[in-house]
């Protein structure tokens, strides 16, 4: 089995999409754990609206690929993710692979964009850094070898020199309670 961290984002009906993807995600995989939400202004566009973003640790026995080919893409499909040329877009859902294990190396998934874990965002994003470091705060990064605490907080010092901050703790939206009974369907 493999401990696995998914980052969950949407900015389409996101009050809506990110429960029904924690819902459709435990039918598949066992969850585990679930971080706080956080609210992001769209990376390298103010003009789409902001997303909500949240991690999630699940076990599974699958592969990245099988994962990322079988679950994940079909629950964004279900969801009615859309997508376009601009991969900053607005969406109903993303599901990203974050973490595998502390594993470091790269796939290629059915769409045929090469990806590597661990995700390279998790070290330039407070959106990404933030959720995963809520999660497993002592966990190593597989290339790099800070915390994940370490990473959240170097990126929180970057987003402290901000004038207008970009990721903001959503304390009045709280996935958690979506887990009161893993299932362990993997």
């Amino acid at each position: 089995m493999h401990s696995v961290v998914l980052l969950l984002g949407s900015n389409i009906d996101k009050e809506k999409m990110l429960p029904a993807a924690v819902r459709l995600l435990a039918e598949e995989v066992e969850l585990l754990a679930i971080s706080p939400v956080y609210e992001a202004v769209a990376v390298e566009s103010y003009k789409h609206p902001n997303f909500f973003n949240a991690a999630v640790l699940i076990r599974t026995n699958k592969t990245a690929t099988a994962l990322k080919d079988d679950t994940l893409t079909n629950i964004e499909q279900q969801l009615g993710r859309q997508r376009t040329a601009d991969k900053n877009a607005p969406r109903t859902i993303d599901l990203d692979i974050i973490l595998f294990d502390d594993l470091a190396f790269d796939y290629t998934p059915a769409d045929g964009h090469a990806r590597h874990i661990p995700e390279p965002n998790l070290l330039q994003y407070a959106y990404c850094a933030y959720p995963v470091a809520d999660l497993l705060p002592t966990m190593s990064h597989p290339e790099t070898g800070e915390t994940m605490r370490i990473i959240a907080k170097r990126i929180a010092r970057e987003e402290a020199s901000r004038v207008v901050p970009t990721v903001w703790k959503r304390e009045d939206f709280d996935l958690r309670p979506q887990i009161e009974a893993p299932s362990s369907t993997c």
